[in-house]
């Protein structure tokens, strides 16, 4: 493929310098050094311009190198903490993570509890709740508690250096895009040659021959692509949608496959209040002023989270003799009664009587949950979901509208809620539970398999997956900005519904670029036509290759016009 690719282009590339060359001789010899001048002028302009367009400087694997942990705090025997790089870690060292720091090494839980962010990594919005016994990746982010890690593997064989020679490796793999206007340039060269014979041997005069390789030198061929390309890119950028090279620009307007994460992608990527499961005698709003109130002194996530949801449904009480267990949950008073929010362990441990109560309520065994009680007695549960982005159904409706074959939903989410979520947005093929490199395996498969694969994420664990598409698509929320280095356009608002945008604009730009080549062709066929019988002199042949350029050029410039709709 790669093979294919690069004789398509260098075989492009050498039928127009032939022609151009063959012009410069031909004016040389007769005297005439203005038509091959202009031709060399015109083609120098039309590469620099290509390159400027599919130009390409992407610092992603820099990115996530300085994202790195970078510091460990070593126990000592003597239970001392040392300082040391991340990288002296070595397996079986004990490590302490304070509240708010990188996690310096993989590792498992030998103390402490806490709730710990690894959205970045595996693209699970919830926290996971870190306790003596749990496995955690370095590079997610400590709580509120903090944890003594025993480390399992060298910083260099993490899961965090794995995901950075992922990006490596695929961005290397990438195979440059073959243009159009370099195939066309293949037969148009022998086509060129033709009417110059038939122009000699119908007169023997070399003026004609010259007329017919000025008026048929491919500037417009050359030109006419990356100037609409370049328009294109910029139409995008006013739209909030920023190309990092042309192609990319190319090919996302003939997507076949859309593989979308789930994770602040398909959902706004952060916990909310999903349900309110009462037990009698309470109902839900009382529950959850209760609850609420307790809530409002803790710095959990889940407990903000819960907190804002009873504060919208009106004003609170105060909460008093206020209890945390990092991690766990709290109990206060409130209003006289003594209410307990937190986890299961922690609240069936301090009011061993509501178990059975509570545990009826749970509408299924997983799910990310608090247990509220009220003097000792059960209140009920308050469950926490990802919420759906607004219009998400709406954008996989009319992508297949738009002629995307497949759209997958890819997570290193619970199946169970990556099959529920992708259910919502009317998404038929989804997998959960994968890692960054199963996920861009999913991906490179799907490109060798011929597909054109666009990829949309926003995470640090997307980045493989990105750089493996045909076009890997960065939304700004969650990627610290190494999505967005890995990717190959970014959209600037948070809104993966852009992506229509970017087809429709993508697929307006080449529509003009064709056109516009098309144009330039048929003046120019017509031209050498003319030439060939005697009726363009050399020097008016050059007038008229100008023209003709000019023509090509200012169609070309459509593609960044602002008026029209974007799929004119």
């Amino acid at each position: 493929m790669v093979w294919t690719t690069a004789r398509g282009v260098l075989a492009g590339r050498f039928a127009a310098d032939l022609v151009a060359t063959l012009a410069i001789i031909g004016a040389a010899a007769l005297g005439q050094p203005m038509p091959g001048l202009v031709v060399v002028l015109m083609q120098t302009g039309g590469e620099a311009l290509e390159r400027y367009a599919e130009g390409r400087a992407s610092s992603a694997v820099r990115e996530l190198e300085a994202a790195a942990p970078r510091q460990a705090h070593r126990l000592d025997s003597a239970g001392r903490t040392v300082d040391v790089p991340a990288s002296a870690v070595r397996p079986g060292d004990l490590l302490l993570v304070r509240p708010g720091e990188l996690i310096p090494a993989d590792g498992v839980v030998e103390a402490g509890r806490s709730d710990v962010n690894a959205a970045r990594l595996t693209g699970e919005p919830m926290p996971v709740p870190a306790a003596p016994g749990t496995a955690l990746l370095s590079g997610a982010i400590n709580g509120e508690g903090p944890l003594t890690l025993r480390a399992t593997a060298l910083a260099a064989e993490s899961e965090y250096a794995r995901i950075v020679e992922l990006v490596r490796s695929a961005q290397a793999s990438k195979a440059p895009l073959q243009r159009a206007a370099d195939r066309y340039a293949v037969w148009f060269t022998p086509v060129t040659l033709a009417v110059c014979a038939v122009a000699w041997l119908a007169s023997g005069d070399p003026s004609r021959v010259l007329a017919v390789l000025v008026v048929a030198t491919p500037c417009p061929l050359i030109l006419a692509a990356p100037v609409a390309i370049v328009g294109g890119i910029n139409r995008a950028a006013r739209r909030s949608i920023i190309f990092r090279h042309g192609p990319a620009l190319e090919q996302i307007g003939a997507a076949t496959v859309v593989v979308f994460d789930k994770t602040g992608t398909m959902t706004v990527g952060r916990p909310e209040v999903a349900t309110v499961l009462p037990a009698a005698p309470f109902d839900g709003r009382e529950l959850l002023r209760l609850a609420g109130a307790v809530e409002h002194g803790s710095g959990h996530l889940l407990a903000r989270t819960l907190h804002a949801a009873a504060a919208r449904a009106g004003p609170l009480p105060v909460a008093s003799a206020l209890i945390e267990a990092a991690g766990a949950g709290v109990t206060g008073t409130v209003e006289g009664h003594e209410v307990t929010v937190g986890g299961w362990s922690y609240v069936t441990g301090r009011q061993p009587g509501a178990a059975a109560t509570l545990g009826a309520l749970r509408p299924r065994p997983h799910g990310l949950r608090a247990y509220v009680t009220v003097d000792g007695a059960a209140a009920g549960i308050v469950e926490y979901a990802d919420a759906i982005r607004p219009g998400a159904a709406e954008l996989v409706t009319e992508l297949h509208q738009a002629g995307v074959r497949r759209v997958l939903l890819l997570s290193g989410d619970a199946p169970e809620n990556v099959a529920h979520v992708a259910g919502l947005v009317g998404i038929d093929e989804a997998r959960g539970g994968l890692l960054p490199q199963d996920k861009a395996t999913i991906v490179a498969e799907l490109v060798k398999a011929g597909e054109t694969v666009v990829m949309v994420g926003d995470g640090v664990n997307d980045a493989p997956a990105l750089t493996a598409a045909t076009v890997g698509v960065a939304l700004p929320s969650g990627g610290g900005g190494i999505a967005a280095e890995a990717a190959d356009a970014v959209l600037l608002l948070d809104d993966p519904r852009r992506l229509l945008d970017a087809v429709a604009i993508s697929r307006r730009t080449l529509r003009i670029a064709k056109q516009s080549m098309t144009l330039g062709l048929a003046l120019s066929g017509a031209a050498m036509i003319v030439a060939a019988a005697g009726y363009i002199a050399p020097a008016i042949g050059a007038l008229l290759q100008e023209v003709i350029d000019i023509a090509a050029i200012l169609n070309a410039l459509r593609a960044s016009a602002r008026a029209g709709a974007l799929g004119s």
